[in-house]
């Protein structure tokens, strides 16, 4: 029996597109323009249920014909190796067996949102991308890159939902440290080096792809407030600065990243049409494909055609600006547009339709799977779709990993200001906020009272406001300033004792008052006790200067322009700051 050309690894990669592409049926095409989410089981079973499992995994792969799938959530090595081995075996069995292509959120850091990212479990732990920026090395940002790279492929992902290089110009915007900071330029140095490290000097069999997003930029939010939730849609540029965020996009095309993911927001005020990315030809097709010849693949954010349940609560479409067009008219805007794919959607039965009826060609479709398909055989994916689950309990979390992920949590450190209290010396008495008493036991004695305390260890995060709703509940966004009796709190400690206050920048924090009576003040981006108390005892050296500028307050804020970089009047610190301890 002869064997087709798609299943023959030595003929040519567009030859076996070429040739697949011709056996597939319609609804075989359709398939593969959907990038769903799938659960697993703790044991490494399939899911059947749980927040994100909209279908059965066996209905989604054999009956709707799915091959690209981002899982959800954080589980044992081994398991989750033997669950992709079961997915692929699954896929294999299909009528022209190809391969599952799959994805993930970040899952190296310490951020946990189910809806952006994942801390890091078993994975190596890093500071998030803002850390990174702190640290500035484009040298470290590749080894990142790499180590995600090799962790990855051990468990069978694929494709990276990452890097995420919005400029961080909305102070209030919740999904900042996810991003290189405020800075074009840095960011545009850190992702070419990123996507280096996730898919080496060209995309092939070792690499992970890199979904690089949001284009064009979602740093503008109105307000500060995510396109995630209709309050949040509309994103705008009253300074004039829509090409200082296309910047980091022209880099990593540059760099080679296989694919890109526009954003949910909205542009308003601008000469592009008013309608989410997603469906916004003068951005995809105009800009993205015709003026910086992006070639890739592009898949939308999650959830633009279907309303669906989300932690238990129905969320509507993220279909802004195409808000009163039917499912099938908005699969048909964001071909039009040019998205090759759909997020978090798998209705393909909606595709089949609007060929049948003549809206949208079948040519229009084949472009679009090409695209999928090829990068499925250079990945290597239909000679290897399987992973050995000893190796990958060798590799993710491995000492190499977990060292230089620990270094850089210790390097990311920012000190913002030190009334000769750092480095700190001997065995101090410490009482500690926020901070473990396991970790802490080793540099000092741990007492209850602060009066009995030579000194104080305070760990803070950025405020925010409570919103409704469980799943917006992890997307943190509002005012930046303490609440006036959590602040009074604060600074009663900083009063009677010296303390070392060290503030999680999860968004740039309001703070004049605690920097102006802190004996020390730190920066930090994702790390440990230990790491914190390392640089704070002289063990280890910070390095970090800040990523953006740390506002004064929150009517400064409100004054800024949402799309122009560190723009707040007289900031507390400036973009760039840090102190260097003398040890």
């Amino acid at each position: 029996m002869t064997t087709p050309t798609y299943r023959d690894p030595h003929r040519p990669v567009d030859e076996r597109v070429e040739d697949l592409l011709a056996r597939m049926t319609l609804e075989e095409k359709a398939g593969q323009l959907f990038h769903s989410m799938l659960g697993m089981n703790a044991d490494g079973t399939f899911a059947t249920e749980g927040p994100f499992v909209h279908a059965a995994t066996p209905e989604l792969i054999e009956g709707k014909g799915l091959t690209h799938f981002n899982l959800i959530g954080q589980y044992g090595v081994r398991e989750m190796a033997r669950w992709v081995n079961r997915i692929q075996e699954l896929a294999a069995g299909t009528r022209l067996g190809i391969p599952v292509t799959l994805s993930t959120d970040p899952i190296h850091a310490f951020t946990d949102n189910p809806g952006a990212s994942f801390d890091s479990g078993a994975f190596s732990a890093w500071p998030e991308p803002l850390g990174l920026a702190a640290i500035g090395d484009p040298e470290l940002v590749e080894r990142f890159g790499d180590t995600v790279r090799r962790e990855y492929l051990a468990v069978g992902f694929r494709v990276a939902l990452h890097p995420q290089i919005d400029l961080a110009t909305e102070p209030r915007w919740s999904r900042q440290s996810g991003t290189f900071g405020s800075s074009a330029h840095v960011t545009s140095e850190l992702v070419r080096a990123y996507v280096r490290g996730l898919q080496g000097a060209k995309l092939g069999p070792d690499s992970v792809a890199a979904m690089v997003k949001h284009f064009p930029g979602g740093g503008p939010q109105k307000d500060g407030e995510d396109p995630h939730f209709a309050h949040g849609k509309e994103q705008v540029y009253p300074g004039g600065m829509r090409d200082y965020h296309l910047a980091p996009f022209k880099a990593a095309i540059e760099a080679g990243c296989s694919q890109m993911m526009p954003y949910y927001g909205q542009p308003v005020g601008t000469d592009w049409e008013e309608v989410g990315f997603g469906f916004n030809r003068d951005v995809l097709t105009g800009l993205l494909r015709g003026r910086l010849g992006f070639d890739g693949i592009i898949c939308t954010d999650w959830g633009l055609l279907n309303e669906a349940p989300v932690l238990g609560e129905l969320f509507p479409a993220r279909a802004w600006g195409a808000e009163h067009l039917s499912v099938a008219e908005r699969a048909a805007k964001a071909l039009d547009a040019g998205s090759d794919q759909f997020g978090g959607e798998q209705c393909p039965e909606v595709i089949v339709e609007l060929v049948r009826t003549g809206r949208i060609t079948e040519a229009r479709i084949d472009a679009s799977v090409r695209r999928l398909l090829r990068e499925k055989f250079v990945l290597g994916l239909f000679e290897n779709p399987c992973v050995d689950p000893d190796r990958a309990e060798e590799v993710v979390g491995a000492s190499e990993f977990t060292a230089l992920g620990e270094a850089a949590q210790r390097r990311s450190l920012t000190v913002l200001t030190n009334q000769d209290l750092l480095p700190l010396q001997g065995r101090p008495n410490l009482y500690l906020r926020g901070v473990s008493e396991r970790a802490a036991s080793a540099y000092g004695n741990v007492v209850a009272d602060p009066a009995d305390a030579d000194l104080a260890v305070l760990r803070l995060r950025t405020p925010y406001e409570e919103r409704p709703g469980l799943f917006e509940s992890f997307f943190h966004s509002g005012s930046l300033a303490f609440p006036e009796d959590e602040l009074k709190e604060i600074l009663r400690l900083l009063d009677s004792t010296p303390t070392v206050v060290c503030v999680h920048l999860e968004r740039p924090t309001v703070l004049p008052e605690i920097a102006a009576k802190a004996a020390a003040l730190v920066a930090d981006y994702g790390a440990s006790d230990a790491a914190l108390l390392d640089v704070a005892f002289g063990r280890a050296r910070a390095e970090g200067r800040l990523p953006c500028e740390l506002p004064r307050s929150m009517a400064a804020v409100a004054a800024s322009r949402p799309d122009v970089p560190d723009d707040t009047e007289d900031p507390v610190f400036a973009y760039g700051h840090g102190v260097a301890l003398q040890g």
